[in-house]
């Protein structure tokens, strides 16, 4: 069963516009045509495709199995949120030649109102560990980490999210020296906020305030 996320999706309404703000942040994308861009990370990859008439945002995720057929199969499921499956050997490919960047994904955010059907999902039913399960109201309610090839899926049941339903929402990045990513992207125009301690011990952050195509993003360093 898939153990390894293998690329987000993200959808945009101007590919050409998204990469070319992207490119401050993520650098050029390491393969490009075909209506979408991708940049392949040290643990995952980001896919950017055009859709006409819609804000950008995560839209999805597919997950590596080596069971499964080279090019993603949709899963379906009760949550209705768009997953899909690959065997990883497209991405796998083009991180021979991709250049190594200082960002990887530390953690993607599913906001949800059924904790538990996500539970069912995607570690009763797709083996994915759940590393931790824990409800702390001021960060938002119930939380679960599920783990998979050094990245994690942060899902977050709270009741404030009504009857909004299941939607991916934003993307946090790990890197090893968070000074010098912050100078660099400042460097190249890119908002950040100030370096501040993050509310896991021990933890950095920053918050990227342009150049991610308004989907909420965050700089961790651990």
């Amino acid at each position: 069963m898939p153990q390894v996320f293998d690329r987000i999706l993200i959808t945009v309404p101007d590919l050409g516009a998204a990469v070319a703000s992207c490119e401050l942040l993520l650098g050029a994308p390491d393969d490009a045509g075909g209506g979408c861009a991708r940049w392949v990370l040290a643990n995952t990859a980001i896919e950017a495709r055009e859709r006409a008439g819609v804000a950008p945002a995560v839209s999805g995720l597919v997950l590596a199995d080596p069971a499964a057929a080279a090019h993603p199969v949709p899963l379906d499921n009760a949550l209705g949120l768009n997953l899909a499956t690959c065997d990883g050997s497209a991405m796998d490919a083009l991180r021979t030649t991709a250049p190594e960047r200082p960002l990887r994904i530390d953690h993607l955010v599913l906001r949800t109102v059924d904790a538990d059907a996500c539970i069912a999902l995607f570690r009763d039913r797709l083996g994915i560990r759940l590393a931790l399960d824990q409800t702390v109201q001021k960060w938002g309610g119930r939380m679960l980490f599920f783990r998979g090839g050094k990245m994690t899926l942060e899902v977050v049941q709270s009741g404030a999210n009504g009857d909004a339903g299941n939607d991916f929402w934003g993307v946090a990045y790990q890197c090893d020296d968070i000074d010098g990513v912050v100078a660099g992207l400042v460097g190249r125009g890119v908002a950040v906020s100030e370096v501040r301690d993050g509310r896991k011990p021990g933890t950095r952050v920053a918050t990227i305030k342009s150049h991610c195509l308004g989907i909420p993003s965050l700089l961790i360093q651990q």
